[in-house]
């Protein structure tokens, strides 16, 4: 009886300082590196008494972020189970990395009911999210791009956006060639600045194929996003491989005098085999 008596006042407590409190609360928004947007922060009264001379700034000096207009804002007098709030314009930096942030704050208030007028302080944060936008840039590439020959046609993935893409992941679907290798390729993830490629074993069967693929992945803020890529690849003809000096034509007189040099040994040998018998 005892133990429920005292669990029974450190809830009444704990509810008491609960509901007795200054409340924040924010927006959750979400911005881009280089852009602004607006945030709501509510300021709610739940002490029993009332306050004045409000105030709310926030704390940006070691954040790469800046306040269009004032970080400060005054609100007015509170009462008792009064709210109000303010609006801030926050700036990312063009530099900064995407990711959730912490902005801290302080509030400053007076209780109008303290004979001291003693102003007081309340920290804290609100947290946003800085985006990045996709940026992908996609270009071929080939290896032994001949026609009847086998060769390598490949997909290159560039990421140009600040933020990573993840689970990439290429299909492709021949046109103009014959897929001799798998046409799945997982590529997985490509950092900020970065690139891969996916690549496919091929036979080129013309000289105007087009390299099709459906690319898959998921952007920074994880949803799923499909791309249909159509892209032209050029292949050549052997005969216009060899004008273009793109492959050598192949120089036969090495083996030429190579095998003409063996038979004259072996006639020369022969020959002499024969004189010798007729010396003896």
């Amino acid at each position: 009886m005892k133990t429920l008596t005292i669990i029974s006042v450190i809830i009444l407590i704990l509810t008491l300082n609960f509901a007795s409190a200054l409340v924040i609360d924010a927006d959750y928004i979400t911005i881009y590196p280089g852009e602004s947007d607006s945030v709501k922060v509510e300021v709610d009264n739940n002490f029993n008494f009332d306050i004045e001379d409000v105030s709310i700034a926030l704390t940006l000096d070691s954040l790469p972020f800046t306040s269009v207009g004032s970080s400060e804002k005054s609100l007015d007098d509170l009462d008792e189970s009064d709210d109000d709030s303010v609006t801030f314009t926050i700036r990312a930096s063009t530099d900064i990395t995407p990711g959730d942030y912490n902005i801290p704050y302080v509030v400053k208030y007076t209780n109008v009911e303290d004979s001291n007028a003693t102003q007081e302080e309340k920290t804290g944060s609100f947290g946003l999210r800085v985006s990045a936008k996709t940026n992908i840039d996609f270009s071929v590439e080939t290896k032994n791009n001949i026609v009847g020959q086998q060769g390598k046609i490949s997909l290159k993935i560039v990421n140009k956006g600040l933020g990573e893409i993840k689970f990439v992941s290429v299909k492709i679907s021949p046109q103009g060639y014959e897929l001799i290798s798998s046409k799945d390729v997982y590529v997985g993830t490509i950092d900020s600045d970065d690139s891969d490629t996916a690549s496919f074993d091929v036979v080129f069967k013309t000289t105007r194929p087009t390299l099709s693929v459906i690319v898959n992945y998921n952007d920074f803020d994880n949803n799923a996003k499909t791309e249909t890529i159509n892209l032209p690849v050029n292949v050549y003809t052997t005969e216009k491989a060899l004008e273009l000096g793109l492959i050598q034509k192949p120089n036969y007189l090495p083996y030429f005098i190579g095998g003409g040099l063996v038979i004259i040994w072996f006639v020369w040998r022969k020959i002499k085999k024969s004189r010798n018998k007729k010396r003896s």
